[in-house]
């Protein structure tokens, strides 16, 4: 196995108890990386099924996660090591596929070079804070796509709670020693025969669940034309091509899937609140959320990370969103 940054090793017994014998590796970044954050980042609330932390990696926990690889389903298992060195053990048939893809997962494609964080001096301050913040990616394209389908719209305690009923109902038990039952995602034709009655026992609305079957009909296409898209624009127009996804969704998806670093979910119920609060000190809309960002295109969603990391977040005084269950209908 050949990747960057990686050295692959016997197996060891001290990362994780043993079930079967893993394939094991060590990713070194070329520079300090909060590796924590850059995986975090991908988890879809505190009970997915894909992704369990022991505690956090920078106090020497174990963070698991569960994908569906072209290659097949792996376990992975990440923890911190002395030097800021990362070691990772896979299970599963596509245990060699997720090897190779830590660093990435780590935000190891993440260039800072042309970031100019002295545009703003808060900007500046939360970068010197954590000049170790990266971006990481899944380059797993069609999960990205479905996850953020499911987030139209709604908040994320539903979203969070229809990913974790489906992935555990249709989804396909994970390889290795789980510290808990924990699931992969099912494969794109799994996910176009999810039944509707399924969908909305879940609590997904009709226009999501229909864009996600509709969109695992063409699936394999629309992975093929996002991959060998060369940038965001040209993606951009592979997904918004699918009927019931807008650009809002487009973003998501390149940012999990592939680390976009200029990405912004323009439509996002709290994002330009909060950023404009951030950079302003008062709210704005999306208009003048990108007119505050112009000046790190880019670099538009590390401004963004930034931001949430610098807990630069306006205060919550307004009555909670109460969630609509349609389920009762």
């Amino acid at each position: 196995m050949r990747s960057t940054g990686v050295r692959a090793r016997q197996s060891s017994r001290d990362l994780v108890a043993r079930v079967d014998r893993p394939l094991e590796s060590e990713y070194r970044p070329r520079v300090p990386t909060d590796v924590g954050r850059a995986i975090a980042a991908q988890r879809h609330g505190a009970n997915d099924p894909t992704y369990h932390a022991t505690t956090p990696l920078s106090t020497g926990g174990i963070v698991w996660r569960v994908s569906r690889t072209p290659l097949g389903i792996a376990t992975l298992a990440l923890r911190r090591s002395a030097g800021g060195s990362v070691r990772a053990a896979a299970w599963g048939p596509g245990a060699e596929w997720a090897l190779a893809q830590v660093p990435a997962l780590c935000g190891a494609h993440d260039d800072p070079d042309g970031f100019d964080a002295t545009r703003h001096p808060s900007v500046a301050e939360w970068h010197r804070r954590h000049p170790d913040l990266r971006i990481g990616r899944t380059d797993l394209v069609f999960d990205a796509l479905v996850s953020a389908i499911m987030e139209q719209k709604v908040t994320s305690m539903q979203a969070f709670s229809v990913w974790r009923s489906i992935v555990t109902w249709y989804g396909e038990r994970a390889p290795g020693p789980t510290p808990r039952p924990m699931f992969a995602p099912p494969s794109i034709d799994g996910w176009r025969h999810v039944p509707s009655w399924a969908w909305h026992r879940a609590g997904l609305e009709p226009p999501q669940s229909r864009t996600i079957v509709e969109t695992a009909r063409r699936g394999e296409s629309v992975v093929r034309a996002a991959e060998a898209a060369v940038d965001g624009e040209a993606r951009d127009r592979v997904f918004i091509g699918l009927r019931g996804v807008g650009i809002w969704t487009s973003a998501e998806t390149r940012i999990r899937a592939f680390g976009d670093l200029d990405a912004v979910s323009v439509g996002d119920y709290h994002l330009a609140h909060q950023v404009g609060f951030a950079l302003t000190g008062h709210r704005t809309d999306d208009d003048g959320m990108l007119e505050l960002l112009e000046p790190f295109a880019g670099h538009r969603q590390r401004v963004i990370r930034l931001i949430y990391a610098g807990s630069a977040l306006e205060p919550r005084r307004g009555p909670r969103l109460h969630p609509e269950d349609h389920r009762d209908r």
